[in-house]
């Protein structure tokens, strides 16, 4: 038998397919990306690395362009020095790593076609690499501004999101709630997001992934400048309707939320996607007030609280929009 109540000849088709959930493991991580391990791929794939290069995070894409200037450097170096140090004019260093460190040097000033000239290349092998390096350089540095610019460029919804779900009181009953918000100053319009309850079921001994579409409230605003709380209202239609803690921990429930938006700086439509566990949602619980008045009586919104609980007996309103 179903644990929730479900429409007949509902839509079971999010991309996920219906193999069940095992060890409690997310189908979608909080940060959008999906929780798949992909295997059998081909050891180099440069079709991708464009794609993996711009959407890395800026921490890890700084130390592999750092990384990757401080092994050609090296490795033109070594080189020079393999050649030998008397070709280069200039260089002073009187041991093995003086020598190197002169090469190295050479080599970064003659990627970068600063050229400061007081070490240049004597004699027809070293000028060759010395040519052949230039010129690998500006390509080097022509990868490395699309790079820059495609990541500057690329269009992207900087939401938060509350890290957990409550089950608070709404209107006559409940309703599941999460809190977002937009992080940057630009204006986002035609907000709808989608939140769909993912679940096992067991249906003639065969376990199976389900997804059902969760009603809201309201899926749709027109423009996010505060914060929104988004409700669905926990019915007698309601797939949750009853249901406790455990129920939702034995059907090892998930709760995927997908976001469109259109970004009214980069005139494109721009997605973000979150997901929470059942453990992620918290019971009689709710979101704390986040909205306060300056000296001049401008709201403010605490961004750093958009997921903070009230205390139990707090008289604070989970409404935002």
């Amino acid at each position: 038998m179903a644990l929730f109540k479900r429409k007949s000849q509902i839509d079971d088709d999010l991309g996920f397919g219906n193999q069940p959930v095992t060890a409690n493991q997310r189908l979608m991580n909080a940060d959008g990306s999906s929780n798949i391990k992909r295997t059998g791929l081909p050891l180099f794939r440069t079709a991708d690395t464009y794609n993996w290069l711009i959407s890395m995070s800026w921490k890890k894409f700084l130390l592999i362009i750092l990384i990757v200037y401080l092994l050609v450097n090296t490795f033109f170096a070594l080189i020079y020095v393999w050649i030998g140090i008397e070709h280069l004019q200039g260089a002073s260093g009187i041991n093995p790593r003086d020598h190197f460190f002169d090469a190295f040097f050479f080599s970064a000033q003659t990627i970068s076609t600063v050229g400061y000239g007081h070490i240049s290349p004597d004699g027809f092998i070293t000028s060759c690499v010395a040519a052949f390096e230039s010129m690998l350089g500006l390509l080097a540095f022509a990868l490395a501004t699309g790079l820059l610019y495609g990541r500057f460029s690329r269009p992207n919804a900087k939401i938060i999101y509350s890290d957990k779900m409550v089950i608070a009181p709404y209107k006559e009953g409940k309703g599941l709630m999460f809190r977002l918000a937009n992080l940057r100053n630009n204006q986002l319009i035609e907000i709808e997001v989608q939140v769909v309850l993912s679940y096992n079921e067991t249906v003639n001994g065969k376990v199976s992934r389900r997804f059902y579409p969760l009603e809201l409230e309201r899926a749709k605003i027109g423009l996010l400048t505060l914060s929104w709380t988004v409700v669905h209202p926990i019915d007698e239609h309601s797939p949750i309707f009853q249901k406790t803690a455990q129920d939702l921990a034995n059907a090892e429930v998930e709760i995927l939320v997908l976001l469109k938006a259109f970004d009214d700086t980069f005139s494109q439509t721009v997605h973000t996607r979150t997901s929470y566990r059942d453990e992620d949602i918290l019971h009689d619980a709710k979101f704390s007030n986040i909205f306060s008045k300056d000296g001049n009586g401008r709201t403010t919104i605490d961004l750093s609280k958009i997921g903070a609980i009230a205390p139990s007996d707090s008289g604070d309103s989970v409404k935002d929009l």
